[in-house]
């Protein structure tokens, strides 16, 4: 997935030590016996962006890693894994469809009107490709049996662009609020269970701070569970963000690993303040959020990325989903 280190000079290796996960495009095997709910009966992923669109009309990579003045709402149309006898590929984007910016959220809403949504929402250094690659593994990883979304805003995609990306993050913010709330007011929906990652927790964090203050709790009802995967949020900053969410909170999930080596150089970046991510199990719990502890799991050089590459941390998130849904 990485580089080796020896091309990289130190401050190449502290920046890629940053990095989120690019996503792995391993094959899926084995056909599952009958349709199921989700990709399979259903290879749509609905997007919501706040990156430029490529092209008009829309043309490969989709979108880039500039930002779009206006929220922009889309449905990737998926390819499956090829099942052939040669062998098999992962999933593919085939086309890019309904392009919109005209009431954007409200476009995605009514594309996932009456059924749950997972929704993603990427960390640092992630393309739209591998953003869409990291959620189509994701939703299949756990079986998710409703709609699968996407909310990628406009990471520059470079190994160097940690405090670019952290920027571009912060003001996406009161587009993905936008998005939140107009989900939450569509009649007859489902919920919405919200998988976030690295320096994406950050942004989704902000965006439900501000959802509920904007909307109340009537606004936070429909959302589900809540999981922040290796969060990149100054352990304060996150303490501060879960008092203002009140018993919302509790819908929290965290998964950290106090091995994180991404989280160990931005915690030294930020001047040595702990990340929520890396820190301990008992301060987390005393916040009142879940706390999945995946240290013993991580045996790679950065452990970052393991709710995607690991997978019993995987069903951390499945799990959360299933208990909201009850």
């Amino acid at each position: 997935m990485f580089s080796p280190i020896a091309r990289f000079p130190v401050i190449g290796i502290v920046a890629l030590a940053l990095s989120g996960c690019l996503g792995d495009e391993s094959a899926l095997t084995s056909a599952p016996l009958a349709p199921r709910p989700g990709l399979s009966a259903d290879p749509r992923l609905l997007v919501a962006t706040t990156r430029l669109p490529v092209g008009d009309p829309i043309q490969k990579p989709w979108f880039s890693g500039e930002r779009s003045a206006d929220l922009v709402f889309a449905e990737a149309r998926l390819t499956p894994p090829s099942r052939s006898l040669i062998g098999s590929g992962g999933w593919s984007i085939a086309s890019v469809e309904n392009v919109t910016r005209n009431n954007a959220a409200g476009a995605f809403a009514q594309a996932a009107l009456g059924r749950d949504l997972l929704l993603y929402i990427h960390g640092y250094r992630e393309s739209f490709d591998t953003a869409a690659t990291s959620t189509i593994q994701l939703s299949e990883g756990i079986r998710f049996p409703g709609v699968t979304g996407l909310f990628t805003w406009p990471s520059a995609g470079s190994t160097f662009s940690y405090v670019a990306d952290r920027e571009a993050a912060m003001w996406s913010r009161d587009s993905l609020e936008d998005l939140l709330a107009a989900i939450a007011k569509t009649p007859s929906g489902g919920k919405i269970h919200i998988v976030a990652h690295s320096m994406g927790t950050l942004l989704t964090l902000e965006a439900l701070r501000m959802l509920r203050t904007d909307g109340g709790t009537n606004a936070m009802e429909r959302i589900g569970a809540i999981v922040m995967a290796a969060p990149d949020i100054d352990i304060d900053l996150f303490a501060r963000g879960l008092e203002r969410l009140g018993p919302d909170a509790k819908k929290i999930t965290v998964i950290s690993s106090t091995n994180d080596r991404a989280l160990a150089v931005s915690s030294r970046l930020a001047g040595g303040i702990v990340r929520a991510g890396a820190a301990d199990r008992e301060r987390l719990e005393a916040l009142g959020v879940r706390v999945a502890d995946a240290s013993e799991f991580g045996s790679g050089i950065i452990n970052h990325d393991l709710f995607l590459s690991n997978k019993e941390v995987e069903q951390v998130v499945k799990r959360a989903i299933e208990r909201a849904r009850m």
